[in-house]
């Protein structure tokens, strides 16, 4: 981001963060890079434990991201209409763990693999089904979170 010089009209000079402001976010970044570095290291450690066949269907990946999904549908439910969360909580397992869990790179990469083998049809499947299976799996999670939830209530 650039700002303008005071007293100058067309030189532009950069904005330095302000060190109160990279102070209350530090802890932030953190937990984030924290939580990221656990949920990858699960995502590879079902990536060993559930091996995708070369030109398959990318199971494995396409699993991850549904769970992934459907637990970040309960976990938001929670955190913003039942319990208030530490600040920390947010960043650390919504962002960090299930960001790190959850993968779009892969996803792309499987995509492209599929069709450099020639595998189109199963290619373009995995492209369909990994978005709408998400997102089916966040609103479904959520609404049943809800459900459980209000039952719950006295």
């Amino acid at each position: 981001m650039t700002a303008p010089k005071t007293g100058s009209f067309g030189d532009v000079r950069p904005v330095a963060p302000s060190r109160k402001r990279w102070r209350a976010q530090a802890p932030v970044v953190a937990v984030v890079a924290l939580g990221g570095g656990i949920g990858a290291a699960a995502r590879y450690a079902a990536s060993l434990w559930w091996p995708t066949q070369t030109g398959g269907f990318p199971w494995t990946t396409f699993g991850v991201n549904v769970v992934g999904c459907a637990v970040i549908g309960v976990f938001m439910v929670v955190i913003t209409e039942v319990w208030a969360a530490h600040r920390l909580t947010r960043p650390f397992f919504g962002t960090g763990v299930l960001g790190g869990f959850t993968t779009f790179s892969t996803y792309a990469v499987d995509s492209r693999y599929l069709f450099a083998d020639g595998q189109v049809r199963t290619g373009l499947a995995y492209l369909a089904a990994t978005p709408l299976a998400a997102l089916t799996a966040v609103w479904l999670a959520a609404w049943a979170a809800r459900r459980v939830l209000k039952r719950r209530q006295p």
